[in-house]
C-alpha cells in the first residue's frame, strides 16, 4: 500500500470513527465486493450472504474505535466479516455435521497440483460452494483464511479431531469434484485399464 493510500484510509478511519457518512460510503465501496466474497464462501445463498455483508458492516463501523492500528486495517475487516459468517452459521445450528476420523481413512494426496493447475479460480470456488456447511466452513477457516486446527475447535465449538477430519475430508471430495470437472479422473480410469 503506498503512503498515499494509508494516509487516505488513516482519514476513513478516523471519519468513521466520528461517525461520518462520507466516510462509511467510502469504506464500504473499498470493501464491500472483496468481503461479498468472504461471506459467499461461508454461506452459498446470496440473499443470506448480503444480509451477512449487511450485519458486517453494522458490526464495523460501530467497533471501529477498537482497531487499534496494530495490523493492518483490511486484516481486521475480514475478521469481522468471518466472524459474521460464524456467527450466522451457530445461530442457525448449521455447523452440526461432523465425521469421525475413524470414518475417514487415511488421505493421500497424489496428483492434487496437476489437478489443480486444470481449474480456474472461479470453477473452484464453485466447487467450494458445493460441499456441505460444515465441510466448507473448516474448509475456508484452515486453508483460506489460516487458522490452526486447535484455533478452528475453538471457534467452532468442536473438537480438534473433528476439524481436522472435517478438513481432510472436504480436500478429498473437492479432490473428487475437481478431478470430474477436468476430465482427469476419466482419463486415469482409461489409462489403468490400458495398464492392466
Amino acid at each position: 500500500m503506498s503512503g498515499k493510500n494509508i494516509t487516505d484510509e488513516h482519514k476513513l478511519i478516523a471519519g468513521c470513527r466520528e461517525g461520518k457518512s462520507w466516510a462509511q460510503k467510502a469504506i464500504y465501496e473499498l470493501y464491500a465486493p472483496t468481503m461479498m466474497s468472504v461471506c459467499v464462501r461461508y454461506v452459498t445463498d446470496r440473499e443470506t450472504a448480503r444480509d451477512i455483508l449487511q450485519e458486517g458492516f453494522i458490526k464495523l463501523f460501530t467497533k471501529i474505535d477498537s482497531f487499534t492500528g496494530a495490523g493492518a486495517f483490511a486484516g481486521w475487516v475480514r475478521r469481522i466479516f468471518v466472524t459474521t459468517a460464524l456467527e450466522y452459521l451457530r445461530q442457525n445450528d448449521i455447523l452440526k455435521q461432523s465425521t469421525n476420523i475413524e470414518d475417514y481413512g487415511n488421505y493421500i494426496e497424489n496428483e492434487e497440483e496437476t489437478v489443480l493447475q486444470k481449474i480456474s479460480a472461479d470453477d473452484l470456488m464453485a466447487c467450494i460452494a458445493q460441499l456441505s456447511d460444515g465441510y466448507r466452513t473448516v474448509f475456508n477457516l484452515y486453508a483460506i483464511e489460516g487458522y490452526s486446527h486447535a484455533e478452528i475447535a475453538e471457534i467452532l465449538g468442536i473438537s480438534e479431531v473433528t476439524s481436522r477430519s472435517q478438513f481432510m475430508r472436504a480436500r478429498k471430495i473437492l479432490q473428487k469434484n475437481i478431478m470430474s470437472m477436468t476430465g482427469y479422473e476419466y482419463a486415469e480410469q482409461q489409462y489403468r485399464q490400458r495398464t492392466r
